[in-house]
């Protein structure tokens, strides 16, 4: 059997038209029965390195009993000149996170997968700092070409729990990260008696490394601390309507 988690998270690909740009990472949020792909922000629009896509395509499962089967999914990502994604803001400013709606009736015949719920998000105070997370992606696009899934890789939980950094919605974490990583989920393991189809709680989505444009990049080592938004942002995106909303703690 293979852990779910794997099927909650998906590759994306960037393109202007019919030319390749980037890769990333995303996953799958559900809320009253309506369902969301999530990533970064900044891997569909990045104004100061004049990233601008108009579409992406995801990758997707489409028999449960075999993995080998997948397809691309090509989502536009402007109708009528007006961009399709939701995005937010708090009190810090903007928030590396967006979020598409996903038209299930569009999806390809058979598609599997799983998605993370509000019921999956860690509740304020619940999660200890130095705590073992994982963040589940495509490090540099790398995946399991054969299955078609994501790479886990090992993080911590660098900052407290519920805390703003610096006053931004993000915390940190201790890991190593690669670029392709941005819009990935940070999960731990659910307790034993919130066990389900997608045992994991959703702590946050995975922006990039640490700024730490000052340092001597010579003699100073990298310190490996990454970026990752809180993921109660998801309440608010997924909740209204139109591009740009008001954030809550993240």
């Amino acid at each position: 059997m293979i852990d779910s988690l794997l099927l909650a998270a998906t590759r994306i690909a960037t393109f202007e038209h019919q030319r390749g740009l980037t890769n990333a990472s995303g996953f799958f949020f559900e809320r009253d029965e309506r369902l969301f792909l999530v990533t970064s922000r900044h891997v569909l629009i990045d104004e100061p390195s004049s990233h601008r896509p108009n579409r992406i395509e995801i990758e997707l499962h489409t028999d449960a009993a075999n993995l080998g089967s997948s397809t691309s999914f090509s989502m536009m990502l402007f109708n009528n000149g007006q961009a399709v994604w939701r995005q937010g803001r708090d009190a810090g400013g903007e928030v590396d996170v967006a979020v598409i709606e996903i038209d299930r009736k569009a999806l390809p015949v058979g598609t599997v997968l799983h998605a993370f719920t509000p019921e999956h998000l860690a509740a304020p105070g619940s999660v200890e700092v130095g705590s073992n997370l994982l963040v589940v992606g495509f490090p540099l696009g790398f995946h399991d070409t054969l299955h078609h899934l994501p790479v886990v890789r090992q993080a911590v939980l660098a900052t407290g729990w519920g805390l703003r950094f610096q006053g931004e919605g993000y915390f940190l974490t201790d890991a190593r990260t690669h670029r392709g990583t941005s819009g990935a989920p940070v999960v731990m393991r659910a307790p034993a008696d919130k066990s389900g189809a997608l045992p994991w709680k959703l702590l946050g989505v995975h922006s990039g490394r640490m700024d730490m444009s000052t340092r001597d990049k010579v003699l100073d080592e990298s310190l490996g601390l990454n970026v990752a938004w809180y993921a109660d942002i998801l309440l608010t995106l997924t909740a209204v309507t139109g591009k740009k909303v008001e954030g809550l703690n993240g």
